[in-house]
């Protein structure tokens, strides 16, 4: 059988992005790393707002090199660009010319993924796109992954989701036109056990607070 090219996983530390690596992985893909947007002045990852430290530590339970692009909080497109442009130099130069991205069904965000991965050198691939949400987010819970919820559009959520685990409950008590696994930015996630983590990751659930028309919680190593 041919060798398969080796994959750079673009890493959320969410749900989406974790399934979307297991069932690679099970696949039988090479997994190169993940590559993480980190905003470097709050030294947390990009929107989903968890301490950049817990996004090492999913690194290490998954036994992966962790690839972070560092951005401020509030990039332009010409910095965000830049700053993804040298790593996937770095990554053609180790021979890993495909990415994957965890995406859904957001037509508008996969047209600038592939415009992007095409002015830059590399060949995108969505190995969990056009999958049923309803039906993806109870698999991932099936499969064993323990996800918290960091983040919450308040526009779309009440505060009080952010910081609860999501299950088959919390995913009954969202409200009507709630996508089940957040892909219109209802919510975002933090995964923190998994069937292909070496390890769980013990955490705090701390205080909520709101910023920006955004509710968030505090989310820490225990």
């Amino acid at each position: 059988m041919a060798r398969r090219e080796p994959v750079l996983m673009s890493w959320s530390g969410g749900k989406d992005s974790a399934v979307a690596l297991y069932e690679m992985q099970r696949d039988g893909h090479e997994i190169a790393g993940l590559m993480t947007m980190v905003a470097g002045d709050a030294d947390r990852v990009s929107v989903h707002g968890v301490p950049r430290d817990l996004v090492r530590r999913q690194a290490d339970a998954l036994g992966l090199p962790l690839h972070e692009v560092v951005l401020p909080s509030r990039p332009s497109n010409v910095e965000y660009e830049a700053a993804i442009g040298a790593l996937f130099a770095a990554q053609r130069a180790a021979g890993v010319r495909t990415v994957a991205f965890g995406d859904l069904f957001l037509e508008d965000i996969r047209a600038y993924r592939d415009g992007l991965c095409a002015r830059l050198g590399m060949t995108p691939i969505y190995p969990v796109w056009g999958r049923e949400t309803g039906a993806f987010a109870a698999e991932c819970v099936a499969y064993g992954f323990r996800t918290v919820l960091c983040c919450v559009d308040l526009a779309r959520l009440d505060l009080s989701f952010a910081g609860r685990e999501l299950d088959a409950a919390l995913i009954a008590e969202l409200p009507a036109g709630a996508d089940p696994c957040g892909e219109n930015g209802e919510f975002h996630t933090f995964v923190f056990e998994g069937p292909n983590f070496a390890r769980p990751i013990p955490i705090e659930v701390g205080a909520r607070e709101v910023r920006d028309g955004f509710g968030y919680c505090d989310i820490r190593a225990a």
